[in-house]
């Protein structure tokens, strides 16, 4: 039986998340064309086709990745509870569980666009957006007198920062950091940020 014919978006979301799985399993660097169109049983020219070359379609399967993260996070700051729940639901998600295939695939696009500006330029647009999303709702916590906040964008990207730091040593080095200590130092740094206890933060 012959593959069932698919619309223009169709192929590409199928490509897309082809190529997600790939690099999740080999690489940024090492993965190639050949390796994405023969999981999907595709020619090399269909892939070509839709992308062109190879970090073109590197750049739009990190982009497709990430805005799917993208999505939940919303949802999960879109919440109707306080912006203290919010906050910490976010800060709980954002952490490694498993095999943390997500977090290994930000870390293969980081080192990536070290090298590869348009991979550079979506990561870089992408993270602003996390910054964004999570400054709204301290701003909108502050405002509500959950919390006092006079810069929620530092806040944010304080909390990103070390976020990535601790996540990319948790999903690196197997062991030495576990996530309950992640979530553990996290949520203190959060509470400290919104100036207030971590009984308030976890009540």
């Amino acid at each position: 039986m012959g593959r069932v014919r698919l619309s223009v978006t169709e192929r590409r979301e199928e490509l897309l998340r082809a190529a997600v799985e790939q690099i999740e399993v080999r690489g940024v660097a090492a993965v190639r064309i050949a390796d994405v169109a023969s999981v999907l049983g595709v020619s090399n020219a269909l892939v070509l086709y839709h992308f062109s070359t190879k970090e073109k379609l590197v750049a739009a399967a990190f982009a497709h990745a990430a805005e799917a993260d993208l999505i939940h996070l919303r949802k999960l700051l879109a919440r109707r509870t306080t912006a203290v729940r919010r906050l910490r639901a976010a800060v709980r998600w954002y952490a490694p569980t498993g095999q943390a295939k997500g977090w290994r695939l930000w870390i293969e696009g980081w080192t990536a666009s070290l090298r590869d500006p348009a991979l550079r330029n979506v990561a870089g647009d992408l993270d602003q957006q996390w910054k964004a999303e999570l400054a709204e709702v301290i701003e909108e916590g502050a405002a509500a007198g959950e919390f006092h906040c006079d810069d929620p964008m530092s806040v944010a990207w304080r909390l990103t920062a070390l976020l990535d730091g601790l996540a990319v040593q948790m999903t690196s080095y197997a062991g030495p950091l576990s996530r309950a200590t992640m979530l553990e130092w996290t949520e203190q740094a959060l509470a400290r940020e919104l100036g207030i206890d971590h009984a308030t933060l976890t009540a």
